[in-house]
């Protein structure tokens, strides 16, 4: 039976009708079609079959009395421009309907100083401010004082910048007014004309004094707003926008509408969403934040508000308000959110775009007592271009006037230059100095210059890159080298001045459009699978606060931006990945970069590596080794030194072809009459575009923004650094440099049909499969050495994470198992009278939580420590997952894999067996890569019971026994068996078996039983499919220059069992300790997770609101 037919029994065959009483420009009647976000969600409430929607009209609002209005159950009514809201409040007193918004509050919507007032009376943060009332227009009061940089009132100072608000509500021209040390003036902010939201007024500098103001501290909240919709006190959806204080220029997408992009909010800023909606008794509002700080502070409440364009928020916003309903008139029927949403029976299922492949299937059944608490990854960056270095000296004077310009005028101190500004500088200076065409090879120019004028183009060539200054991706360093004392330029003395530089320039990194693609595929994959249970898995605990998420990334552009792009999959986000990466990726460099503590390890490596190589032999330390993979340089191909000079002919083919391009292109742009202006910076284009550029290939140019100018400079360095002619020596360390640019150009350019390319990945993928596994350690031994300096904070965080996770866990269980001792006699009476007749345990299952629903309505005590489940449709109130998301590079990786599974070799633990099983340790030693979106998983269970299934299943096995055992006793009575004792038994286990079916009957697992908790060990080889592999399934992938994410493999033994106890006591020699960490900053009004009143303070506060706001609508 649908719940709308249930609805129409329960009622008598009447709907509950809900009157839309507002102005017609915000929902028109009749034929014609509601505003977008209204229609949307009254289309929604109309689809569940429960609802009749009544519209008024502005002509029976306007003109007909209030009698005549219908009658209606339910109301929406809100205020806007013409609206007669005390005709509203009179019809609300005559008919007495449940009030989706209270009508008196809205009076206090109009005047900022109410506004502000009942913020501060329920203890909501506001800016700091004062307020200047004024009887009549340019009245001149004496506690008010104006300066060229501040205000002062009543002895309060507010210096510039400040912000001016008129009191009254509906006047949205706000003035902002800036110090004179910053050039002064004054900026207007308006409701949005076309394309503008401010104008700034560099000759204003007065503020205004014709009528009452309110002063308050100017908020810098870096460029970006935060508007908060509320549905109910329990819900609250947040957007960020472009703040009009940045330029006033309205940022739209192609459709012409405002960029808004949806935010999380914190757990302060969810608690502020509640007490806004019940300090103005407004169910569904709007309200400004400001994130300034590390604190949030509310400066503005709009009263009714919907979300644009958002069909994620009608949804929420149709089964928030369906429950509300219902609740307020219906409190008998079931507010359960059915599994398909009516609106969304006829929709087709949206197929997966397949780029995550399945492993080893390792995502399967879980036992039904085992409950899912964490989930820590850490995970390498997806696929990116190049990384590229320019090194060269420079005596030019332009080049260290700059240096001079930027360092403050030291002649000896280093200058780094990264901004916008900076770098327009050096382009600026670069492009006069690049010569317009390059000196004949066969003229007397000598060879120096000639390098030296090909590094400056390339200099130029990075600069104008992309046409814009991401910042993240190009930074230049200027170290002076050489100087001279010259005589001062005011004729007093000397002073030194720099004639020589270095001048490093350091570009590429950057993450393609293919690693967006990926990482949020990843992410969008991990919200599917990783989270196992109650159907929505993730998302379902994310919008209950039952899911803790925190992710931090390196420093490095191309790692932040997958952390960035994996949280929009993994979180279904929508809109660009700046807003995302500024409010969800935490940057921790100590943690997740750099190689500093093992380099001196890393070049012993190397060092022996070469020696191997070159000599053609590898180590077995004396003893046949009892694995392949512990001898020295395990993974190297037979005779590699014998494909080096292969390696270094094909090198130098694929160099020749790429500068034939490039002379090419280098003449088109010498004809060019002069230099353009660089664009400005295209955000979109440079971080929110995932699919490549059709022109660029279809116009035979590389894909993305290197040119044939530095893709050539790439290619030559490769050839020269790689093998010197003058020595005849090779650099083995160039070999993942060479097979990176290779696997590249054949996953991005190959419509350039660079011929040999294929050859050349070919030879370069057999060294580099042995060679970079062994840059982290020549054996285990010294792997294990390595990986522990590299990876030893993260390792600690690591575990730190999970130690976390089982106190939180424990806690809770015990809080549990107190209250459970108090209620089971009465809770196994009950179940014995209500289901006597019972035959399905889903019958079970739907009583048992109608009881748990009269319990919290009758013992208030009970409810403050689980979530409400009548309103969250949750079957797990006390359950909570811990998420710990670290994104780093391939270091990283590799370190801490090799960790997990040669801890065991350490001293200390002797006689241990790896954590990582035996035919995982076969296949990661097969393994060669750990390639782009690569990660390792660990995700920790409880197991919290052994559930009645399981005892249910044992005993119906000793059933079967029993009867086995009677009917052999009936056909031989020579077996010796008394069948009256077998009978009883067998009777016996009959009643238990019905005990158990009809109570629930659950056997718990002990608090410190070290198996409650298991740890599951799991990783992927990443994106390492080859360009080359010819595989039907994959050219949709490889046409997009995508390759697809080889999905989860086990570490461990199907069965085992990796308690936290063993993990901790193998991972503790390598790992920070926790006391070395510095302690965590707890946010401004949160507590925190991990101590026992922690918990109960979260589980009361942040959950139990439908009472609070259920009395404030009465």
């Amino acid at each position: 039976m649908t719940a709308g037919a249930a609805a129409e029994i329960s009622c008598g065959g009447n709907k509950i009708r809900i009157g839309v009483c507002v102005m017609e420009k915000k929902v028109k009647c009749g034929s014609e079609a509601f505003s977008a976000p209204m229609a949307q969600i009254l289309e929604r409430l109309e689809a569940f079959g429960e609802f009749e929607i009544v519209i008024f009209g502005d002509d029976m609002i306007l003109h007909e009395p209030v009698e005549s209005w219908p009658l209606c159950d339910c109301l929406i009514a809100f205020y806007s421009s013409g609206y007669p809201l005390e005709k509203a409040e009179a019809y609300a007193a005559l008919r007495k309907p449940f009030l989706v918004n209270e009508l008196e509050p809205q009076h206090l919507l109009h005047d900022r100083r109410k506004v502000y007032e009942r913020l501060e009376m329920f203890g909501i943060p506001v800016p700091r401010y004062a307020l200047v009332n004024r009887e009549f227009p340019f009245q001149e009061v004496d506690y008010f004082v104006e300066e060229d940089d501040f205000v002062e009132v009543h002895g309060e100072r507010f210096w510039k910048p400040f912000v001016e608000k008129p009191i009254d509500g509906d006047d949205h021209s706000i003035m902002i007014y800036y110090p004179s040390s910053a050039g002064g003036g004054m900026k207007e902010l308006f409701r949005k004309v076309g394309n503008r939201s401010s104008e700034f007024h560099p000759d204003v500098r007065r503020v205004r004094r014709e009528g009452s103001y309110i002063y308050e501290e100017f908020m810098p909240t870096g460029g970006t707003d935060v508007k908060v919709y509320t549905v109910g006190s329990e819900y609250a959806h947040a957007e960020a926008r472009k703040s009009p204080v940045v330029d006033g220029v309205v940022m739209r997408n192609t459709d012409g509408k405002e960029v808004r992009y949806p935010v999380l909010l914190t757990p302060t800023e969810k608690q502020m969403s509640r007490e806004v909606c019940m300090a103005f008794r407004q169910m569904v509002c709007g309200f400004d934040l400001l994130r300034c700080g590390g604190r949030s502070y509310v400066c503005d409440v709009n009263g009714w508000s919907f979300v644009k364009n958002s069909h994620k928020y009608y949804d929420d916003a149709a089964c928030v308000l369906r429950k509300i309903f219902l609740d307020a008139k219906a409190p008998h029927l079931s507010s359960t959110i059915p599994p398909t949403l009516p609106w969304k029976i006829n929709e087709p299922v949206q197929a997966s775009e397949g780029l995550t492949r399945q492993g080893s299937g390792i995502i399967g059944n879980f036992g039904q007592s085992e409950e899912l608490r964490c989930v820590i990854a850490v995970i390498r960056h997806g696929d990116r271009t190049p990384k590229q270095k320019v090194k060269l000296r420079v005596t030019e004077e332009k080049l260290l006037d700059l240096m001079l310009k930027y360092n403050g005028g030291r002649p000896r101190a280093e200058t780094k230059l990264k901004t916008a500004v900076q770098l327009q500088d050096l382009l600026d200076a670069t492009r006069l100095l690049v010569p317009r065409a390059r000196p004949d090879r066969g003229s007397d120019s000598e060879a120096e210059d000639i390098e030296h004028a090909e590094k400056l183009r390339q200099v130029r060539a990075v600069l104008e890159e992309g046409g814009h200054f991401s910042g993240i991706y190009r930074k230049v360093q200027l170290k002076p080298l050489k100087w001279v004392r010259v005589p001062k330029s005011n004729g007093e003395g000397e002073e030194e001045r720099p004639v020589e530089a270095l001048m490093v320039l350091k570009y590429g990194g950057v993450l393609t459009h293919a690693g967006r693609k990926q990482a949020e595929e990843l992410g969008r994959y991990f919200r599917n699978n990783m989270y196992p249970g109650e159907g929505t898995g993730l998302l379902r605990l994310h919008s209950t606060y039952r899911h803790d998420l925190k992710i931090y990334s390196s420093d490095e552009g191309r790692v932040q931006m997958s952390a960035a792009a994996f949280a929009k999959g993994l979180l279904d986000l929508e809109g660009q990945l700046t807003p995302i990466l500024v409010s969800l990726v935490s940057k921790d460099s100590s943690m997740l970069d750099g190689l500093e503590n093992a380099s001196t390890e890393i070049e012993e490596a190397k060092a022996r590596l070469n020696e191997i190589i070159t000599s053609g032999a590898q180590s077995m330390n004396g003893n046949e080794p009892e694995f392949p993979w512990m001898v020295d340089g395990a993974g190297l191909p037979p005779a590699a030194s014998e494909l080096l000079p292969k390696l270094a002919e094909l090198t130098k083919k694929i160099t020749d072809q790429v500068r034939s391009l490039a002379i090419d292109e280098d003449e088109k742009f010498a004809q060019t009459s002069s230099y353009d202006v660089v664009p400005p910076y295209d955000q979109a284009k440079a971080l929110g575009k995932t699919n490549i550029d059709a022109d660029r290939i279809a116009a035979g140019l590389p894909c993305g923004s290197e040119g044939f100018l530095l893709m050539f400079a790439r290619w030559r360095k490769l050839e020269k650094d790689f093998y010197n002619e003058r020595k005849g020596r090779y650099d083995i360390t160039q070999i993942p440099d060479i097979y990176d640019s290779c696997k590249y150009d054949l996953l991005h350019n190959a419509h350039l049909n660079l011929k040999g390319l294929d050859e050349l990945f070919k030879v370069a993928q057999l060294l580099a499969d042995g060679v970079i596994p062994n840059e982290y350690g020549i054996n285990p031994r010294q792997r294990l050495k390595i990986g522990s300096k590299i990876a030893r904070r993260l390792l600690g965080k690591i575990l730190i994470d999970l130690r976390n996770t089982r106190e939180e866990a424990l806690n809770v269980a015990e809080l549990k198992s107190n209250h459970d001792q108090h209620s089971t006699c009465n809770r196994k009476d009950t179940h014995h009278q209500t289901k006597a007749n019972t035959r399905n345990e889903d019958a079970r299952r739907t009583s048992t939580s109608d009881k748990s629903v009269d319990l919290e309505d009758d013992e208030d005590k009970e409810t403050e420590y689980r979530l409400d489940p009548k309103y969250a449709n949750v079957k797990t109130p006390e359950r909570h997952v811990r998420t710990r998301l670290y994104f780093t590079s391939e270091s990283h990786i590799h370190s801490l894999m090799n960790v997990l599974r040669y801890c065991n070799l350490d001293e200390s633990l002797q006689g241990e067996d790896s954590l990582v099983c035996h035919s995982a340790l076969e296949r990661l030693f097969r393994t060669k890569e750990l390639d782009y979106m690569s990660y390792v998983v660990l995700r920790m269970f409880e197991n919290t019971e052994v559930g009645a299934a399981f005892v249910l299943g044992t005993l119906h096995v000793g059933i079967a026994i029993l009867n086995a055992i009677l009917e052999l006793c009936s056909n031989n009575e020579e077996m010796g068996f008394s069948s009256k004792t077998l009978e009883e038994t067998y009777f016996r286990l009959r009643k238990t078996v019905r005990y158990v079916f009809l109570t629930g009957f659950e056997l718990q697992v002990a608090l410190e039983d070290p198996k409650r908790f298991r740890i599951e060990l799991t990783f992927s080889r990443g994106a390492d499919l080859s360009p080359l592999e010819n595989n039907d399934n994959e050219a949709g992938w490889l046409n997009e220059h995508t390759l697809p994410i080889m999905g989860p493999e086990r570490l461990q033994e199907v069965g085992s069992c990796l308690t936290f106890e063993l993990m901790e006591r193998m991972v503790h020699p390598f790992a920070m300790p926790a006391e070395d960490f510095p302690p965590p900053t707890t946010p401004f009004g949160f507590s925190g997770y991990f101590s026992k009143s922690a918990v109960l303070e979260r589980l009361v506060n942040l959950w139990p609101f439908h009472k609070q706001h259920n009395g404030h609508s009465k």
